[in-house]
């Protein structure tokens, strides 16, 4: 009979052992942690597929963790969640039905809705599975800091853009690492013991963004990740780590909830710091 006591709880001793699991079990790992809302409705070949491994490694992987066999560690995510994830169940089901009913080619308005879907979905999970006490701990690391790092490259840099952008409007320094002509070594140098790193990745993780998260963990800077795993590699800088799971649809996925979460970052530093947000437009400034 496995000890743990709830998901969040197994959760965190998946993550304590990770590296320690072998590769197919680290692939389990994985696929739970990021359809842990979903769990209690999939069958167990299903997360095989979905892990790329053998139903027997699933099997394996809950009874490493103390569970008789994958319906009573099913049972764990179950009892937790059944009321909580009903809206983004529906959701997800409403999209799949969708695909399954597609009988010839699709209208552009039907793309759009297909898109708008996938990201009402992935934020409907980023309100289920929001931490409130972890995103206390990312504004109290933004008060903190003498200077602020972003980082994100690819599809994330436009959300880095976006909030280094919005710190702007405070009285922090505020850096965006852009990289361009390959500086990223060069631009992150200065960081120091008083800075912090919003460092920004998904997979495939940025090598790039990976290495400046690094860079400011040697010099004892913090690291504020936005990634969608704590299974991944960004979580083993990272300080804080905000979790986000984006909804996808024909491949690609949106940057809807990522947005949502970085706003939301910006306004309530603002207020931490006791500013106005109307007060961001000064008289004589572009109004933008």
């Amino acid at each position: 009979m496995s000890t743990y006591q709830g998901v969040d709880e197994l959760m965190q001793g998946i993550a304590a052992e990770f590296d320690n699991l072998p590769r197919q079990l680290q692939s389990v790992a994985r696929y739970i942690e990021q359809q842990r809302a979903n769990l209690m409705v999939q069958r167990i070949n299903e997360i095989a597929e979905g892990s790329g491994v053998h139903s027997s490694a699933v099997v394996r992987f809950a009874q490493r963790f103390g569970f008789s066999g994958f319906t009573e560690m099913q049972a764990l995510f179950r009892n937790a969640y059944t009321e909580q994830v009903a809206p983004a169940r529906s959701y997800q089901q409403r999209i799949r039905r969708v695909i399954e009913d597609d009988g010839g080619r699709m209208t552009s308005a039907q793309m759009a809705l297909r898109f708008i879907d996938a990201s009402r979905l992935g934020l409907d999970e980023l309100a289920a599975e929001f931490d409130a006490e972890r995103f206390q701990s990312a504004v109290d690391l933004l008060v903190k800091a003498e200077n602020i790092y972003v980082v994100a490259v690819r599809r994330s840099f436009s959300i880095a853009s976006y909030i280094a952008y919005a710190l702007q409007h405070t009285n922090k320094r505020v850096h965006l690492i852009t990289g361009l002509g390959g500086m990223h070594r060069e631009q992150i140098r200065s960081i120091g013991k008083n800075d912090l790193l919003i460092a920004i990745s998904f997979p495939p993780y940025g090598k790039e963004t990976l290495f400046c998260a690094r860079v400011a963990r040697e010099r004892h800077a913090k690291v504020l990740a936005v990634t969608e795993s704590e299974l991944g590699p960004l979580a083993n800088y990272a300080d804080v780590l905000l979790k986000v799971q984006e909804g996808s649809a024909f491949a690609f996925r949106a940057l809807t909830s990522t947005i949502c979460l970085c706003q939301a970052l910006f306004v309530a530093l603002t207020y931490e710091l006791e500013l106005k947000v109307e007060e961001t437009n000064r008289p004589g400034e572009y109004d933008d």
